[in-house]
């Protein structure tokens, strides 16, 4: 007997995700087209796994070859607090206030991927979160949960953009969803209006000139010519914080495992200034802001401390 599409998305309210949909595994043709003209306009900046990865990324099959219907989720991580809430003026993006979302929705997702293989063990599946080459914001899309904004984010009109994604791909067929056809944007710009770098164009990032990517995964010094970094240490939340659909529509997620840490909470622009890597450690244990290291941390304190100056 194989599981039902229905039985699926009640086990996956019940492990704590917010948002759930199932789509058709299908070619991705036009996605596929405009992920490699982003990549060829080396709008990726220096993330070559991207690069190196792109054929699965654009083509579900040659990652999963066996892919008959994606399942996609997302978890609502809003936590109801912004930058005022910090005792520094330093800026640290709400994302990585808690633990790191990889793991827990991982595991979340291992354990809807053991209920559906239950009645029938021969069921093969791939557990993705965002480190897998899989288009997750077209996925969602085409499983019903909203629309990709001008932002690029995923936009839902019950959550707003406040959602982790995360994917089970298997190799059976299910009851699909209808896709997400409106574009709820219209004609509000207020993410382009509002982003200092201008890295924003109607649905399509400049990695070179985003907040977050320069403060995240750029490595190394920041060359001339670099934009000022508007306070941000790590991440950016700029576009999501003016978007009209988090300002009407977010709900403060009852998740403990996102709430802020009083370790960011508490820190003050001089213990940021004076961290080392005991403190470095101790704030980010189980935290994906250990991705920039304490090398690429201090760099981008250094960087917002002098252009205060």
């Amino acid at each position: 007997m194989i599981i039902n599409s229905e039985d699926i998305k009640k086990k996956a309210i019940d492990l704590g995700f917010h948002k759930v949909g199932i789509a058709k595994a299908s070619q991705t043709k036009k996605e596929e087209e405009q992920l490699n003209q982003w990549l060829n306009n080396n709008k990726h900046a220096t993330m070559e796994w991207i690069e190196k990865r792109k054929s699965e990324r654009g083509n579900i099959f040659n990652y999963f070859s066996e892919a008959k219907s994606v399942i996609s989720l997302g978890m609502n991580y809003y936590v109801g607090k912004d930058q005022s809430d910090l005792d520094s003026n330093f800026k640290f993006s709400n994302y990585a206030w808690g633990d790191d979302y990889h793991s827990i929705i991982k595991s979340k997702l291992f354990e809807l991927l053991k209920f559906i293989k239950e009645p029938n063990p021969g069921v093969k599946g791939l557990v993705c979160v965002d480190t897998a080459p899989v288009m997750e914001k077209v996925w969602a899309q085409r499983a019903g949960l909203g629309w990709q904004g001008k932002h690029t984010n995923l936009i839902s009109t019950d959550y707003g953009s406040w959602l982790f994604l995360g994917e089970i791909i298997i190799d059976i067929d299910l009851e699909y969803d209808s896709p997400f056809e409106q574009d709820l944007c219209g004609s509000c710009t207020a993410c382009i209006d509002a982003c200092p770098t201008k890295a924003l164009g109607e649905y399509e990032l400049d990695a070179n000139k985003c907040i977050s990517y320069l403060t995240i995964e750029h490595r190394g010094d920041f060359l001339d010519g670099y934009e000022d970094l508007d306070g941000w240490i790590y991440g950016c939340d700029i576009c999501q914080e003016v978007c009209p659909w988090n300002i009407s529509f977010a709900e403060i997620s009852k998740e403990e495992y996102f709430r802020p840490r009083a370790e960011i909470l508490n820190k003050t622009d001089q213990n940021w200034i004076d961290i080392d890597q005991l403190d470095f450690s101790k704030t980010f244990k189980k935290s994906s802001a250990k991705r920039t290291k304490l090398s690429g941390l201090k760099r981008n304190i250094d960087y917002v401390n002098k252009a205060k100056k």
